[in-house]
C-alpha cells in the first residue's frame, strides 16, 4: 500500500517514513500544498497524512480541493495545532482523523491501518483466492493452511492479484504500489518479483498460478488441467 505524507520537516519526514516503511507500506513525501496536490492528482495512493503549517499555504487547502475533487482516500491531519477549534475545522473540513504534535509513531501507524480497515479501505481482513489465502492486517500468507514466507514486495504484488483475481493487473499499476518517488525501479524488478512469487506458490502447490500478459501486466487464476 502507497501512503503520501505531505510534511515540511524534514526530522519528522524521517521518523514517519522508517516507521511506515518497516510497517509495510510504501511511502511518498512532499513539502508543500503545490507538491501535494500535484501528487494527489497523478498517483493513486491509498492514504496520507497531512500536516497544516505548510511553507506555502495552509495544508487545510490541500484537504478542501482534494475532497472536491471527488478524492476518497483516507486522511489523517498530523498537525500541532491542539485547540478544539482547529481539531473540529479539520474534521469538517474532510479529515478521517486528527492526530497531535508531538506524537508515538507506533499509534499514527495503528491509526492509518485502522483508516485502512473501515468499509471499503485497502485493508480487507482476508484475501483467498484457491488454496492461498492472505491476512492484510497481519500480512500473512498460506497456501493449503501452510505459512509461505515472501518479501515485502512479493506480498505486496499476491495483494494486488488476489485483489483482482481473474483480472489483469497492470505492470505500470505493481510498480506505482511497490515504488516511491525517490526510488527509481530497475526495467526488470517487477518481472524478477513476479518470478519469485510464483515459484513460491507452485513450491507450495497452490491451486492458482500467475499468467504473464504480454506486453500489458499479469494474471492471477485458478490453474488449468
Amino acid at each position: 500500500m502507497r501512503l503520501l505524507v505531505i510534511e515540511d520537516e524534514q526530522r519528522i519526514v524521517d521518523v514517519l517514513k522508517t516507521g511506515l516503511v518497516n510497517a509495510g507500506f510504501i511511502v511518498d513525501a512532499v513539502n508543500t500544498t503545490a507538491d501535494a496536490d500535484n501528487a494527489l492528482n497523478c498517483i493513486s495512493y491509498d492514504a496520507a497524512i497531512l500536516d497544516l503549517g505548510l511553507p506555502d499555504g495552509d495544508g487545510l487547502n490541500v484537504l478542501k480541493l482534494a475532497r472536491s475533487h471527488g478524492a476518497q482516500l483516507p486522511i489523517l491531519i498530523l498537525t500541532a495545532r491542539d485547540a478544539i477549534e482547529d481539531r473540529v475545522q479539520g474534521l469538517d473540513a474532510g479529515a478521517d482523523d486528527y492526530l497531535i504534535k508531538p506524537f508515538a509513531i507506533k499509534e499514527l501507524v495503528s491509526r492509518i491501518k485502522a483508516l485502512l480497515r473501515r468499509p471499503g479501505g485497502a485493508l480487507g481482513a482476508v484475501l483467498n483466492a484457491g488454496n492461498v489465502t492472505l491476512d492484510t492486517i497481519g500480512r500473512e500468507v498460506t497456501v493449503a493452511g501452510n505459512p509461505v514466507v515472501l518479501s515485502r514486495r512479493e506480498l505486496s504484488i499476491l495483494e494486488h492479484m488476489l485483489r483482482r483475481f481473474g483480472r489483469v493487473v497492470p505492470r505500470e499499476v505493481i510498480e506505482e504500489k511497490l515504488y516511491a518517488l525517490d526510488h527509481e525501479p530497475e526495467s526488470n524488478a517487477v518481472p524478477v518479483h513476479v518470478h519469485h512469487l510464483r515459484r513460491k506458490l507452485t513450491e507450495g502447490q497452490a491451486t492458482v498460478e500467475i499468467h504473464t500478459v504480454r506486453g500489458i501486466g499479469y494474471l492471477l487464476a485458478e490453474q488449468t488441467q
